[in-house]
């Protein structure tokens, strides 16, 4: 376990961060076929933690929960601090893209700077691939191609080596989900 056992006022903590990233994302849909809420992501990084990695850490948990609203919403990192504190809003901060760069340089950003991210920083971001490999080869953006998503893949992998070695079980099921994705991906091309 990483941290305090949850109490009620843990809980209300977490919630509270779920009710405002369900309202930050609240028009926001996964590009896949079924137009998923997109809240269903930020939900399922921080269930990961949790569920599999143990995390009971609430600051770590909430800013699961909030990974992505700098990013992909008008949430401003002032806002975070103001509502969640400065720990929550420096680990959402470490997690996030900046949108100025091309694609590109932000894709090889985070494979440059993943050793560098704290502790609690790269659980969020091993967690968050997990979520997204999932969903690559399960229910892929619906413009992407085979090759694409194969490729995405390889990116996430080059990602998460630098990430490696937090936490056993969150390590073992990126490995699983890498794993899984490539055979499915696989079978699709034959």
């Amino acid at each position: 376990m990483d941290g305090t056992p949850l109490d009620g006022t843990h809980l209300t903590a977490l919630l509270v961060a779920l009710h405002f990233a369900a309202d930050k994302h609240r028009d926001q849909r996964r590009k896949n076929r079924e137009a998923s809420p997109y809240i269903n992501h930020p939900i399922e990084v921080a269930e990961i933690l949790s569920r599999v990695g143990g995390i009971t850490d609430v600051p770590t948990l909430q800013a699961a929960i909030l990974h992505d609203t700098i990013e992909d919403t008008q949430t401003t990192a002032g806002e975070l601090e103001t509502c969640f504190g400065a720990k929550v809003r420096r680990l959402v901060e470490e997690v996030t893209d900046d949108k100025q760069l091309p694609k590109a340089e932000r894709k090889r950003l985070q494979i440059v700077n993943a050793p560098l991210l704290s502790r609690k920083a790269k659980l969020i971001k091993i967690a968050d691939k997990i979520s997204n490999v999932r969903d690559v080869t399960h229910s892929p953006p619906t413009h992407w191609p085979h090759q694409r998503r194969c490729e995405y893949l390889d990116w996430a992998e080059q990602v998460v080596a630098g990430l490696r070695g937090e936490n056993t079980a969150v390590d073992a099921l990126f490995d699983q989900a890498l794993q899984t994705g490539r055979a499915i991906l696989a079978n699709l091309h034959s």
